[in-house]
């Protein structure tokens, strides 16, 4: 096992690409503890049958907009541990609103996408500084989207907020070099995820897939390898990589 007696957090491990991220790190070894927000009915199924490792994914609750409310899970993961090897960024929310609505896009829409989306991460990337630069460092893996590299997704905030992802990933490489490296996968349409049932219907979804070089969307199982490759390098940092099929706008 490749990560055995490592420790890692993955936010949003209720839903079907943190769930996987979730139980492939267990399965590799790590003690993993997952974090569920809104999907309560969901996180036993995110993380209960994840014990295909020696470790299970043990689910907390997280609010991740509330500093509060992180310091509290990074409390518990230092008292429990004493270190954190990796932090895996997938929670995300979003809505679908046409990008010419922008009367749809209301403020409180906007605050809570960017909030969770990007004030969240950097907000868990900076409690868990100390632990992830501890016993020779660690990783963080941010879960963005192609909609952050081209003007596309389910509204203009989801797209911004993963832009801003995108680079926020670049400037905590630089922030917490040299003892862990900040990398960020950038998926287009994955199958068979609520996520791409609530952002896309289904005649948007056979668009995509006809615009990628490959004809296809990703698998939850290639976002989850792309995770597995940085955590387990030594060399690699801030970078961004699409898992999309091929899509030539993202081709950079």
């Amino acid at each position: 096992m490749r990560l055995a007696d490592k420790v890692a957090l993955v936010t949003g491990a209720s839903g079907a690409i943190g769930g996987a991220i979730a139980r492939r790190l267990a399965s590799e070894g790590a003690l993993v503890t997952g974090t569920y927000a809104d999907h309560t009915d969901m996180a036993h199924e995110g993380g209960g049958d994840s014990t295909q490792g020696r470790a299970a994914v043990q689910m907390i609750h997280l609010d991740q907009r509330s500093p509060a409310a992180i310091d509290v899970v990074v409390a518990e993961m230092s008292k429990r541990f004493s270190r954190l090897d990796i932090l895996v960024n997938n929670a995300a929310w979003n809505v679908r609103i046409p990008f010419d609505d922008l009367d749809a896009l209301n403020g409180d829409v906007w605050d809570r996408v960017i909030e969770t989306n990007l004030r969240g991460p950097f907000l868990l990337a900076r409690a868990c500084a100390s632990l992830l630069k501890g016993d020779g460092g660690g990783h963080i893996v941010n879960i963005s989207s192609i909609g952050g590299i081209v003007p596309i997704g389910s509204s203009v905030a989801y797209a911004v907020g993963k832009a801003g992802l995108n680079h926020l990933t670049r400037c905590l490489a630089v922030a917490m070099a040299p003892e862990v490296a900040v990398n960020c996968i950038a998926p287009g349409l994955v199958e068979n995820t609520g996520m791409s049932n609530t952002a896309m219907d289904p005649a948007s979804q056979e668009a995509a897939r006809e615009a990628t070089l490959l004809e296809t969307g990703a698998r939850v199982e290639d976002v989850v390898d792309q995770m597995m490759s940085f955590v387990c390098s030594t060399s690699i940092t801030g970078q961004i990589i699409s898992v999309d099929g091929g899509l030539p706008g993202t081709m950079r």
